[in-house]
């Protein structure tokens, strides 16, 4: 299991593959390429990146992370 990098809860489910979903902030996480992808979900459903919070370092993806 990985922590959250935006509230480092974690509370986190898998919602589909190399996705998944902060309960405790609310926040859609995705994987790719070993880099950790975050988005807010808007009351339309669709997606905005918040990579732009985070330094690329602490979105790295590692075999501990999950």
């Amino acid at each position: 299991m990985f922590h959250c990098p935006n509230c480092q809860s974690k509370d986190i489910g898998k919602i589909g593959m190399s996705q998944y979903y902060c309960w405790s902030c609310f926040i859609e996480l995705s994987v790719v390429d070993g880099v950790i992808h975050t988005h807010q979900v808007e009351e339309d459903g669709s997606l905005s990146s918040l990579d732009d919070l985070f330094e690329e370092d602490s979105r790295k993806w590692s075999a501990e992370s999950g």
